[in-house]
């Protein structure tokens, strides 16, 4: 999967426009990034990527580049 389809995933998730998302922003400055995201974003890897993502490695998630890591 191409790391633009990642960051489409992520933008569904948070319910943002398409291409708004870069691997360098924050998490902690998207305002969408709250807990149902979060819990979406749980359910996602688990659907799309056969992973489980527990809280606590949510709360390890720095950037987008560390949730596109984790998707490898």
């Amino acid at each position: 999967m191409q790391i633009s389809e990642k960051l489409q995933l992520l933008e569904d998730i948070l319910e943002l426009e398409s291409g708004s998302l870069k691997p360098t922003d924050n998490l902690s400055e998207i305002e969408e990034y709250d807990s149902m995201s979060k819990l979406s974003l749980i359910v996602m890897m688990d659907e799309e990527f056969s992973k489980k993502l527990t809280g606590e490695q949510i709360l390890k998630f720095i950037t987008v580049q560390d949730i596109l890591d984790f998707m490898e």
